[in-house]
Order: structure tokens, then sequence, then C-alpha cells
């Protein structure tokens, strides 16, 4: 995979830190007895998704990277699952919950794009092809076929 220069250049980090910011926003008004509870969760696990990602940017290979981006995948789940709850006990609002799980799964979907990219680079055997090898350039046709 081609790397950015920086990891602020991925725009799964910075809808991830989009994410952050709303969940910051939208748990400020949770009730006094939750502030180190649900409230807490939801925010490690928004700042874990953008952490999550900026960690596997900087990994050295496109191994490592999609285990950063696998954790980072496993942040946004639970913070969809924490946002659920919170809507299900009255914390969020409809509007709130949807918003909020909309953008998560538009985060995900990113996440997802990015693994897939690096997975087309790797060789079952974990090694990365040659970016001109016969069986990468197969598979890049093969993408686009009906």
């Amino acid at each position: 995979m081609s790397r950015t220069r920086h990891y602020r250049d991925l725009i799964a980090w910075q809808k991830s830190m989009e994410l952050a910011r709303l969940i910051y926003a939208r748990t400020e008004e949770f009730p006094k007895s939750e502030t180190f509870g649900l409230r807490m969760q939801l925010r490690r696990s928004a700042v874990g998704v953008a952490s999550h990602i900026a960690e596997a940017h900087g990994r050295l290979n496109d191994i490592e990277m999609r285990k950063g981006l696998g954790t980072a995948r496993g942040a946004i789940n639970e913070l969809q699952t924490q946002t659920e709850l919170a809507a299900s006990l009255g914390f969020f609002d409809t509007t709130t919950s949807e918003e909020l799980l909309d953008l998560g799964t538009r985060v995900a979907k990113l996440i997802n794009g990015l693994l897939g990219v690096l997975e087309s680079d790797i060789e079952p055997s974990g090694t990365r092809e040659p970016a001109n090898s016969p069986s990468r350039e197969a598979r890049q046709l093969a993408k686009r076929e009906p």
C-alpha cells in the first residue's frame, strides 16, 4: 500500500476525530452519576478509534498496520455498542444516537476500506507482493469485472 505522508491525511482518522469530538459534546449532558461510567467509556472508545488509526499508520509494515486497524475496528464496534446502550437508557435522544451511529458506521467502512487495500497487497503467506506481480494484476482486473 502506498502510504500517506501523515496519519492526519487519512479520511478514516479525520472522521474518527470528528466522531470523538461529537461524543465529547453529546456526553456533556449525561447525569452526574455517569461521570465515571458510560460517559467515560464512550469517550475512551471514541478516542481509542482515532488513536489506533494513527498508531496503525506508524507501523513499519502492512501486516502490523492491519493489526492496528483491526484494533481500531474493535474500538468502533465497542463505541457503537455503548452508543446503543446509552440510547436505550435515555441518555441520547433518537436523533443523537442515529447521528453517532451513522458516523460510526462511516468510520467503520473507511477502516474496512483501508484493511481491504492492505489485504490485497499481502499474499496468503503473509509476504507483500511486488506491485507488478501477475497475481496482483489479475486480482485488480477481477475486481473491475461485474
